[in-house]
Parts: C-alpha cells; structure tokens; sequence
C-alpha cells in the first residue's frame, strides 16, 4: 500500500531562507533516493537538495525564487510498499550481521589504525577534490599521493604519511578539504590485509539520517529572462570553481555536457568544450551557431580551422600535461578579460653587470652568485613604491592598494610554466634575493614548490634573458595588473654624444592592464626601472 510522504530541506547548516535557483522534477515524474530535486543558492554556495526516499512526485511545492530553509517541505512523494520495503529495513541489518564478526577478528591482530589527514597546504581552503588514487584494500607506500586537489590556483597531489593498507577511504571526488581533514584509513601492519572494508564501512551510514547533507555547487549565471537550453535537455551540475572556471572564459555552463559522476561538469569538460567549440565542434547548438555567422559557445570567435593533418604527411599527438592544461586555461581567460598594452624600453646595464661580475668574484666562498634578477626585482620595488598602481588589483569598481611587495617570477621547468613568489621583496637584501630564487627555482624544476610557495604575488617578472629573443609581450598574471618582460642583454653601439661606444642593453617589455594604467604611466614606470638599472645608486634614494 503506497504512503504519501513529505520531502523536506535537511540539515544545511547556518543557511536560512535561501533561495531556489533551479526545480529539478515535476509532477508525476520517478525519481530516486538521493537523487537532487531543487537547488538552492545563496551568496556563498550552491547546494542540491536530495529527495530521503524514492517514489513518483505527487505535488511540487516550491517555485524558483521561493526562498527556503531547514525543514521546510520541497514537495510530496507518493512511495509505493514494493519501494519503502527493501530499501530502509533489510539493507543496513543485514550490513550490521557482517560488520560484527571482520571487525572483531582484525582487533585481535596489528598495529591501530591511523588517520591519514590533508598536511600543510599553506593558505588554502576548501579545497575540491578531483582525483582519489586509492581504493580500499590497496596497499601504499609513505609519500605516496592519495589524492589530488584543485583550487583556482593551483592543483596538489596530498601525499600519504605513513605505509600500509587503506583500510577505509574518507572522501570522494568533489569534497571539499582542508589542512586536518581525514582523507583515509590505513592499516601499518601486514595481518590486516583482508579485514576490512565492508566491515567498518557498511553500518557507516545509520538508517536514522536517510538525508545526506546538500551537495555544494558552483554558484548559478546571473538570472536571465531566456536562459539558453541545458546540453541534450540535461541540467548542469557542477562544482563552484568550475561555473567560475566557466564564467572567466565566456561559457554558458548549461551547454557543457558533463563527463563526471551523475553527468557533474569537470573543468576538463569545459577545456574540451572551448576546444571543441574553436574546432568548430562543440555540440550541436554550436555548431549551428557557427554555420550561421552567430556566437560560437559564448565566445563570439569564428571556428577554428579544421584539419587532417595526416593528409600532409607523417604526425604524433601528444596529451598535454596538468600543470600546460591549467596553464593554458588561464592564460586564454587572463587574455580574453584583460585589455592589456606592452610598452618597450632599452635598459643601459653595462655597469651593472660589471658591479655583478665583480661582486660574485669577491664572494665566491659564499656560495650564492648573484643573479640579475635579483637586481631587477630590486628596481621593480622601487618602482611599485613610486608608482604605487601597479601594486594593485581590480575588485568590481575598486582599485586595491597593497602596502606589501611580493614579486612572482616565471620560471621554466620539464613540465610547464610556474612562478614562485618571492615574499617581502623590499625587505631583503640583493643575496638574499638571489638564493631565494636560486632555491624557489630548484624546487620549481624538481615539482616540488609548495602552494604557498606559488601564492600572493602582487607583480610578476617574466625573465627570457638566458635563452634569447629581443622583446616579447608577456601576459598579464590575474589578479596582478602588470607584468614585466625581460629578454637577452646584446651590446650595442650606443652614441655618447662624440662617439659610437659599446654598451650593453636589456630589453624590457611591460604589459599593463589599460583600465588601470594608461599609456603615459606605464611608459614612466618602464623609463624608472631602466633609469635604476642603468645607475643602480638611484634605487637608495
């Protein structure tokens, strides 16, 4: 005999009259326990709230715009005998009958288990996971990683601090953590290979809570009067980053078909959408789209050429790693959003490099040599000091002054593009700077720079110097407003006024973001930081 239940908003915290984004289902439609059946939002996340029981939907009771808070009543469920039966009494008795004996058994024999929590991770928070590399039952070494992170920023492997068996795993891919959070359960000792998993996990989930917590999703797109139609009529779940992710690139995140768990959108399927849409491929509304003449995915570009290359001969193709995947994404959106111009100036370093020279000769037993880099993170503090707008970012219609100088700087490596950041730049003398970027650029190389280590630059140096080129224009690093480009020094004849005489030149390139810096200044910026190279005693004024 079926029963008429009232599905209700569980436990969402804090969170109080939040408002419905997104109905999921209708009257008359099957849905399952678990599955999501409206969405909320408010100004800090996106949440689906999952039915308790499965059933046909009798009555929805909610609209979008209803604003709703823990407890209130969603909609109502008509839950057949056959359904209710099986799925709320057998299932966890008969889970609780095994869990007594394997947990028993293993007690008898090795070492506790251990808690194998999330370390050091610097300033991150809340943190999604987007890969687990174990199962339980794998056996893993110390350093091991277990599972891999992805901020906005940056992605990190979370290595495990000791060896054994995972007993049990304690998160899944799109959980959120933080330093402390108990990512899994491991066994030290070799006896407690076989017991297990089952027996711990199973009664895990009591049958007196049948509501999980809401998932968080990424925030919504702004509310329009015509929003455009869902991939295949699908909705889009996925998680805040990756709306956000979305949003910097131009995508109508409800055109992305998703490829994770439930249908979720990864960041890769928005790559693959972008990539898609500029080889003119990306889905059948884009498609036609591009056949008209109209917007191609949001982006408003023509389609990208299509070819067969293995027409024209003999080809390779070669995936692109994480760190050039995450690389490209936000050097395309720093491109795409921020209308940036590159001013060019020749720095006269003749006698600099000779002071350089001389002074790694006069301290050779030291072990530090410096670089000249460290004299140009020297001259762009200055600079930042003189010209305090290029130590700024945007928020919205404010400029944010920062009193802090911290300067970033590019540094190549086997496996893509990172930049360390040097902290304090204004603080520390020219060889502290020089082993620091010294040891930030081994540890970049080796793959083995912190978060931490990469966070907070308030300006970036892109320095080509040791391989070559003339000038170039680098790409603004957001939030950061400017980015100074630095090629291969060349001597040049240079006239003093009588004569032709050799000097050395450094070419700088300076990218500006233009709705902040205009021509004038960044051409008085770049002027100074010559002028300091040139006569590094003005850098003590």
């Amino acid at each position: 005999m079926s029963q008429i239940i009232e599905i209700k908003v569980p436990d969402i915290g804090d969170y109080k009259d939040v408002p419905v984004i997104e109905v999921l289902v209708k009257a008359g439609d099957k849905i399952e326990k678990e599955q999501s059946i409206v969405v909320l939002e408010s100004d800090k996340a996106t949440m689906d709230v999952p039915s308790s029981h499965s059933g046909v939907v009798k009555e929805v009771k909610v609209k979008v715009g209803d604003s709703l808070s823990e407890g209130a009543i969603v909609m109502t469920l008509e839950e057949g005998a056959a359904v209710s039966v099986p799925a709320s009494t057998p299932a966890p008795a008969a889970a609780s009958k095994t869990a007594s004996a394997p947990v028993s058994a293993s007690s008898s024999g090795s070492s506790a288990p251990i808690e194998i929590k999330v370390p050091d991770i610097g300033d991150y928070k809340d943190v999604p996971v987007i890969e687990v590399l174990v199962k339980a039952g794998d056996r893993i070494e110390k350093e091991q990683s277990i599972v891999v992170l992805e901020s906005d920023k940056a992605t990190m492997d979370v290595p495990s601090s000791h060896a054994g068996i995972v007993k049990e795993v304690k998160v899944k891919v799109g959980d959120n953590l933080s330093e402390g959070s108990v990512v899994l359960i491991l066994e030290g000792g070799s006896g407690a290979v076989t017991a297990p998993v089952a027996a711990v996990s199973a009664p895990a989930a009591p049958a007196i809570k049948a509501v999980e917590p809401p998932i968080a999703r990424a925030p919504a797109p702004p509310p329009k009067s015509n929003p455009p139609p869902p991939v295949d009529g699908a909705m889009s779940h996925a998680s805040p980053s990756v709306r956000k992710f979305a949003r910097e690139l131009g995508v109508t995140i409800t055109q992305v078909k998703g490829s994770g768990p439930k249908g979720r959108i990864t960041q890769e399927d928005v790559q693959a959408f972008v990539k898609a849409a500029m080889s003119g491929g990306a889905g059948s509304s884009s498609a036609a789209a591009a056949s008209s003449g109209g917007s191609l995915g949001g982006l408003n570009l023509i389609p990208w050429p299509k070819v067969d290359f293995t027409k024209f001969g003999e080809i390779e193709r070669q995936p692109l790693n994480r760190i050039k995947k995450l690389t490209a994404a936000n050097l395309a959106r720093n491109w795409v959003m921020i209308p940036a111009v590159t001013y060019h100036e020749d720095a006269d370093i003749t006698d600099l490099e000779a002071f350089r020279v001389m002074t790694n000769k006069d301290n050779e037993k030291k072990g530090v040599k410096i670089t000249m880099l460290a004299f140009l993170m020297k001259a762009a503090v200055a600079a930042l000091k003189k010209h305090p707008e290029f130590n700024s970012s945007l928020d919205g219609d404010d400029l944010i002054l920062k009193k802090y100088f911290n300067i970033g700087f590019a540094a190549d490596t086997p496996t893509g593009l990172v930049v360390p950041v040097i902290k304090d730049a204004d603080k520390k003398g020219i060889f502290e700077l020089a082993k620091e970027t010294s040891e930030l650029a081994a540890l970049a190389r080796e793959g083995k720079l912190k978060p931490d280590q990469m966070q907070g630059a308030s300006f970036t140096i892109s320095s080509l110097g040791g391989i070559g080129g003339t000038s170039f224009s680098p790409i603004v690093n957001a939030p950061e407003v400017a980015i100074l480009g630095v090629s291969k020094a060349a001597m040049k004849p240079v006239w003093d006024g009588k004569q032709f005489v050799p000097r050395l030149i450094c070419p700088l390139s300076l990218s500006a973001d233009h709705r902040v810096i205009d021509g004038a200044l960044a051409t008085r910026f770049t002027v100074y930081i010559a002028q300091l190279l040139a006569d590094f005693r003005r850098a003590t004024l």
